[in-house]
């Protein structure tokens, strides 16, 4: 299925998912459109928070007019793929721009907080996606395991690099620091 197609089918599901009891989210993967519920806990919602403060602060001196953003969807439609990232570094004027997705090349990083109850999307799926679509930095989030993943250097479907990390680590991203000292685990009371 072409991906004019694929997208006039999310547009559809998305419609649909307004009228639905709960937060769902619409993304184009391998298999074409899917609807997703979304059930972020505090712990999932506080890291992103976390992490799109501390790169606020930092981008006008590395990129000045991007911001560090949640939730709206990327798209790459050379290889047919639409994802909403947990955060995206992006031009804040591509929010004013009309459409529903942000084009991906214009993406300078992505953050994805794994999910319990489905990590191998952001391990598998997503870690092919995103180097495909170009995006220099995808920062992987694990509150599962107090870790943390940094990939960088796309070249066609995967990273060059991968550099590990654990919750209280100095993440460097690209030419900024995430400072995890605050990251919690998911079940856990404090910092692991």
């Amino acid at each position: 299925m072409d991906y004019a197609r694929m997208r006039a089918l999310a547009e559809e599901l998305g419609a649909y998912a307004e009228r639905l009891e709960g937060t769902w989210r619409v993304e184009i993967g391998p298999a074409g459109p899917i609807l997703a519920m979304m059930c972020p806990s505090k712990r999932h919602e506080g890291t992103i928070r976390r992490i799109c403060k501390q790169l606020d602060e930092q981008l006008p001196g590395t990129h000045p007019g991007y911001i560090c953003a949640n939730g709206p969807e990327i798209e790459h439609p050379a290889i047919g793929r639409m994802r909403r990232p947990d955060a995206v570094v992006i031009p804040e004027s591509a929010l004013d721009e009309e459409g529903l997705a942000v084009d991906a090349t214009r993406v300078l990083a992505v953050i994805e907080i794994v999910s319990p109850s489905n990590p191998s999307n952001d391990y598998g799926e997503k870690l092919t996606e995103y180097p495909a679509m170009g995006i220099p930095h995808y920062l992987i989030v694990d509150p599962r395991t107090g870790t943390i993943e940094v990939h960088s250097d796309p070249y066609r479907n995967r990273y060059g690099r991968k550099d590990p990390y654990i919750f209280g680590d100095s993440v460097p991203l690209g030419p900024w620091t995430v400072e995890t000292t605050a990251f919690r685990r998911y079940g856990r009371s404090g910092a692991s």
